[in-house]
């Protein structure tokens, strides 16, 4: 993945040896003054692409930079050139953005982890990289089978004075307990929560500030999620089955006057963001009693846990942004087995959430019997926004998988509620 800055001069693109006999390609992410703004993917010469070669491909991209230099004050330029959008002056996102880094709001970045130190090693090196410095960074160690997590935050801590890193040790398994453990250890009046198998952008915290401080009634940030390499079928397949991205363009959601157009909408919250990038406003997930320890990975119900607690900002009355800027690169998982894992946990874990839902609000039940049919077109249907990125050779194994999931999901999550119970007593 190559990323061009479209406000500077363009860089030459080296070229990608071709992998299987295919032609060579190149994934290029573009941004504009820092913000991404697309992503497309170009055939290679074996030279490569020149500057001006660049800025020839790039040509039809000019018209999704207008309205973000409209906003900005700057002329609009009649094409992209190999000196790039050009402009003169700084553009106001920036003096918004320089501001917030100077003296926005203090955040806690909460890394929920297990037996994992050399993914989380390079997490915490990205999150070392970050502009926005008004942070500190919360481990919880969940659940581990050995001291090599606690060594390894320690060794990190001595090498690097900035951030303070806290470790905490969860023994009871699950990212929601352990999510929970580090939300009553957080010290911001946010909390940025992403994965262990996440490498953020250096503007991640940049732009859920960003987002946090645009209205006063804001008390959720989700961000886009990119892979950080696709290389293997599996991870071509996860893509096709929905990957994690959710476009860029920012949008403000709440049940009042930014309902957006979708007749399943509250439900698909996933289609706002997932778990590896989600920041909440501290006192709120406090008072909404943090996630349900019952659901996500490390219990019966295997994941949802990240959806409820979305889901329950836009019933509560607040408004949920997302903001592609907040951007973190995500290292999906390379086999093939390990994919048929992961679609199998999500259908769990999807009929769990809806469970957890009506547990948690009842009120949602008459909604959501109203939209049974169209959930489940939406779940099955070849054209729906689920599905419709899939490829005729996508695998009809993972859809039934998927499927078989999503039916013990509600019976997962009835079990693992009195299995916490059962713990806690």
């Amino acid at each position: 993945m190559y990323e061009v800055e479209l406000g500077a001069r363009l860089p030459r693109v080296p070229p990608v040896p071709p992998a299987g006999g295919t032609v060579a390609q190149a994934r290029l992410l573009l941004r504009l003054h820092t913000r991404p703004i697309s992503e497309v993917v170009l055939p290679l010469t074996p030279d490569g692409l020149e500057p001006e070669e660049l800025a020839d491909a790039l040509a039809d991209i000019v018209r999704l930079a207008d309205a973000h230099l409209e906003c900005d004050g700057l002329p609009t330029p009649p094409r992209l050139t190999a000196s790039g959008l050009g402009g003169d002056g700084v553009p106001r996102c920036l003096h918004r953005r320089h501001e917030l880094e100077a003296d926005g709001p203090w955040m806690t970045v909460l890394i929920a982890t297990r037996d994992r130190p050399e993914s989380l090693r390079r997490c915490l090196d990205s999150i070392a990289r970050m502009c926005y410095r008004r942070f500190d960074v919360v481990v919880v160690d969940s659940a581990p089978s050995s001291d090599a997590t606690a060594r390894a935050v320690e060794a990190w801590q001595r090498d690097h004075p900035f951030p303070t890193v806290s470790y905490l040790r969860e023994r009871r398994p699950g990212v929601a307990l352990a999510h929970n453990r580090g939300l009553a250890a957080a010290t911001g009046s946010w909390v940025a929560i992403t994965d262990d198998d996440v490498v953020v952008d250096r503007y991640w915290l940049s732009g859920i500030a960003e987002a946090a401080t645009s209205d006063p009634g804001v008390g959720c940030v989700t961000g886009l999620i990119l892979p950080a390499e696709i290389d293997t079928t599996a991870q071509v397949l996860l893509e096709q089955f929905g990957g994690y991205g959710r476009g860029y363009q920012r949008r403000s959601v709440d049940l009042n006057g930014h309902r957006p157009d979708d007749r399943l909408f509250p439900f698909t919250v996933g289609r706002l963001g997932s778990g590896a990038n989600m920041a909440f406003e501290t006192a709120l997930l406090r008072e909404r009693g943090g996630f349900d320890p019952a659901m996500g990975t490390g219990t019966t119900a295997r994941g949802g846990d990240d959806l409820l607690a979305l889901l329950r900002v836009i019933t509560g009355g607040r408004t949920l942004v997302y903001e592609p800027t907040a951007l973190v690169w995500h290292w999906h998982r390379r086999d093939y087995g390990s994919l048929r894992r992961l679609v199998h946990d999500y259908g769990v874990g999807l009929g769990a959430y809806l469970t957890s839902a009506v547990v948690h609000e009842p009120r949602l039940l008459p909604g959501m019997l109203r939209r049974l049919v169209l959930g489940a077109w939406h779940v099955v249907g070849r054209s729906s926004e689920k599905n419709r990125n899939k490829r005729p050779d996508y695998p009809r194994e993972l859809e039934i998988i998927e499927l078989i999931g999503l039916a013990r999901g509600p019976l997962a999550y009835a079990v693992s509620r009195w299995r916490h119970r059962r713990m806690s007593r």
